[in-house]
């Protein structure tokens, strides 16, 4: 008898897709991604999302989904269910499990099988990467790897500059083509507005010569790497003291409190955080007299550190003050350190960061060079 054995059936490979990448984290690729779905509606209607593999993740409903991709279907409702659009989620235990069973061919079949869900019913799919193309390449499933698997084209993106920039995305270029990959393109993100005509033709010249495009030069926004008073609280799992101030303000500036009280006035102006010991009770009342009568020149808020709660009259004063008071457990040194090496991630109410995001990519990114790539 003959028997009869079917294969599964291949993944999709007929909805067109484009592979974000970058040189490093924190280069501006989520940003990248945000503002290009937006730009792709434009030619295709039903844009879908996906992140195969997730290091940053938030609980739902009991699975691990990716912060991004959270953020993308907050802002943009993809219809389709998150656990399709971030399929593998790299916990702290990850990599240990992988290198004791080495289950490579269950994780590829789990990302197809996603990629299928999201471009069901789609015109076109934004897959995210997680960093460089090497990343990922301890479970077997760098970018680079992954891209292949998805069958996409890559889009690098690269913080500003020509000398650096370039020798990074070299090696990454050099991952991508061992692995069959197709580059179509670089886009600079984070380029200071007085350099952008300068290291746009120097930049395109020199990526030239490697055989890739410029499809992008986007100038340094501040906005988009200021963290809130609100992200702040969150990373020092600190106390807010009043109900005041606007949690979600943006921290422009950081001064640490350690000094007399007249040589810290100076420092009270628009978009400053604060940072001192919750005794130094002589700064705390400079800085609520300095606040009456402003409006629009207040600092971003304060935060007391090393736990020293200040006393009942402070306390009560601190409740009428018009901008956020953070209680933290940490010094003052710990507290500096912790909000300088914070990670500035778009949040899904940041109305006013994602409206700038569309607009940066729309004005500053060649998308028509990107759809004939594809």
């Amino acid at each position: 008898l003959q028997s009869s054995f079917c294969l599964p059936p291949s993944m999709n490979t007929i909805t067109p897709r484009v592979f974000i990448a970058a040189t490093r984290q924190n280069d501006g690729k989520t940003t990248v991604s945000l503002g290009l779905i937006a730009a792709l509606q434009q030619h295709f209607p039903r844009v879908g999302y996906i992140k195969p593999v997730g290091q940053r993740f938030v609980q739902i409903e009991e699975q691990n989904i990716d912060e991004d991709t959270v953020l993308m279907d907050s802002v943009y409702d993809l219809n389709c269910p998150l656990r399709d659009m971030s399929p593998i989620a790299v916990e702290p235990d990850f990599t240990r499990k992988y290198l004791e069973s080495s289950n490579n061919d269950a994780l590829v079949k789990k990302i197809k099988k996603a990629f299928d869900r999201v471009a069901w019913e789609k015109d076109f799919v934004l897959c995210e990467g997680s960093g460089h193309a090497g990343v990922g390449s301890v479970f077997d499933l760098s970018n680079a790897q992954i891209a292949k698997i998805l069958r996409a084209k890559v889009i690098i993106v690269s913080q500003g500059g020509i000398g650096k920039p370039i020798d990074e995305i070299s090696l990454n270029q050099a991952l991508f083509e061992r692995e069959g990959v197709e580059i179509i393109g670089v886009i600079l993100n984070k380029v200071l507005g007085q350099k952008l005509d300068h290291i746009a033709d120097f930049a395109r010249r020199g990526l030239k010569r490697k055989g890739l495009e410029l499809l992008g030069v986007i100038p340094h926004q501040r906005i988009l790497s200021s963290p809130t008073v609100g992200s702040i609280r969150e990373e020092l799992n600190a106390e807010l003291l009043n109900e005041n101030g606007n949690i979600r303000g943006l921290v422009e500036d950081v001064i640490v409190g350690a000094m007399g009280v007249h040589n810290a006035m100076p420092f009270f102006r628009r978009g400053v955080l604060l940072i001192t010991p919750g005794d130094r009770e002589d700064i705390l009342l400079a800085a609520c007299a300095d606040l009456a009568g402003q409006a629009d020149e207040k600092m971003a808020g304060i935060v007391l550190t090393a736990n020293l709660r200040p006393g009942p009259s402070v306390l009560k004063m601190i409740q009428s003050m018009p901008i956020p008071v953070l209680l933290a457990a940490q010094d003052s040194y710990e507290v500096a350190s912790r909000v300088h090496d914070l990670t500035v991630k778009t949040r899904p109410n940041d109305a006013e960061k994602i409206s700038l995001i569309r607009d940066l990519i729309a004005k500053n990114v060649d998308i028509g060079a990107i759809l004939k790539a594809l």
